[in-house]
């Protein structure tokens, strides 16, 4: 019989645990019967003494405790956490297929690993550790992996550690970046950077320093479908990073593509990969794409028919959707006013906190100021490799639409 120090929460709490919610803020807690240090499990109770589920507890962050379990058998071992990451590699095997060469093995909540991501770009994992209850097991839950991922017949031969977050320090842990070790790892063939292969298409992948983990694989997907409307489209990638969606245009048949960001480095990996992959139909500039859109509209240009917006997060907070809502209305008014009659606009957004609803508002406004029609293709989501979970919105951050305009 386990003895877990037992937390009792407010009806609030409990609410948003039965329906599925993984988290605990510290104002929901409510009684504390036992000690504990930071990163132990805890037991959560209702106030009425019913276990709700068991979870890391950590004082020093805003979410007191992250529910990993609602099985109050669950014994939380070394086998506990084999079957929780067993589970997490099937699920990408099977959802992946060919793609599980490239994909995240391991997204936080969604697989009841909270704070946890582990990305794999070929045979290099690279991993991030947001709360203290993982990187106290770490060792057993990276070991676990390594060993499963062996036994699939995968090569790893390194893993990443990107913990190089400010959100660290509000969980009470160090910042750091470093290769992991692991006695089935050779040190010889450590290395972060690669080539990698999505969609045919090649990219330049830099571990330690590029944005995250070192590239984003949640619009894997969303990239194909760009690529199947670009054939004979003059396209125009706004927020390019590392030149995907632009990429996936020019190999898609584009008759023109240009990629624009504002980093001088993002520029340069992009003309990189365009040069990787013989694409003579691409081009990188930089730019501030508010004002590029305004330049090109004041010059009543011509030159696109399909636009692509894939912004970084404008909020990361309640306090700033207002904001944010602002910003994405901005840019997808500009283009909207840009596109001719006929042309494709790709949108998205990747803050959670921007909800659907609130999004498809600001696209019908823009699109009324626009003095246009907006004729749906496809919405998508991010790739199954980024499940979504009812009951955890979190873990349901990406939107992505095209559009005619008609």
């Amino acid at each position: 019989m386990r003895e877990f120090t037992k937390i009792k929460i407010t009806p609030k709490g409990e609410r948003s645990v039965k329906h599925g919610h993984p988290w605990v803020f510290g104002d929901e807690v409510i009684d504390i019967d036992g000690t504990y240090e930071n990163g132990d499990l805890v037991d959560v109770l209702t106030n009425k003494g019913k276990y709700l589920g068991t979870g890391f507890i950590n004082d020093n962050s805003k979410i007191r405790i992250r529910i990993i379990s609602t099985n109050a058998n669950d014994k939380f071992d070394e086998a506990f956490w084999e079957r929780r990451v067993r589970y997490a590699i099937d699920y990408r095997r099977q959802v992946m297929g060919e793609d599980f060469n490239c994909c995240r093995l391991i997204f936080g909540e969604a697989d009841s690993f909270p704070g946890l991501t582990i990305d794999r770009f070929e045979d290099v994992l690279v991993a991030q550790v947001l709360s203290l209850g993982i990187e106290v097991r770490k060792d057993v839950i990276f070991s676990k992996v390594i060993e499963i991922m062996r036994e699939y017949g995968e090569e790893i031969n390194c893993f990443y550690e990107r913990n190089d977050v400010k959100i660290r320090k509000l969980e009470g842990m160090e910042e750091y970046k470093g290769f992991y070790k692991h006695p089935l790892l050779d040190e010889s063939k450590e290395h972060t950077t690669l080539v990698i292969t999505e969609n045919n298409i090649k990219y330049n992948v830099d571990v330690e320093n590029g944005q995250k983990t070192g590239f984003f694989l949640d619009q894997k997907y969303n990239r194909r479908a760009v690529a199947h409307l670009a054939k004979g489209r003059k396209v125009l990638d706004c927020f390019t990073h590392t030149g995907a969606f632009a990429l996936n245009a020019a190999s898609g048949g584009a008759l023109s593509v240009t990629a624009v960001d504002i980093s001088q480095e993002a520029v340069d990996m992009t003309t990189k990969n365009i040069e990787m992959n013989g694409l003579d139909n691409a081009k990188a500039i930089k730019a501030d794409v508010f004002n590029l859109l305004t330049k090109l509209i004041d010059e009543k240009n011509k030159d696109y028919d399909f636009i692509i917006l894939d912004p970084p997060a404008f909020t990361k907070s309640h306090a700033t959707v207002t904001n944010a809502y602002r910003g994405y209305k901005d840019i997808n008014l500009r283009a909207m006013k840009l596109l001719p009659r006929g042309g494709y606009l790709a949108t998205c957004s990747c803050s959670h906190f921007m909800k659907e609803d609130l999004f498809l508002k600001m696209l019908n406004e823009a699109a009324s100021d626009a003095k246009v029609t907006l004729r749906q293709i496809e919405a998508r989501q991010q790739s199954p490799d980024h499940p979504i979970v009812f009951g955890i919105p979190e873990t349901y951050y990406l939107k992505f639409y095209l559009f005619q305009i008609v």
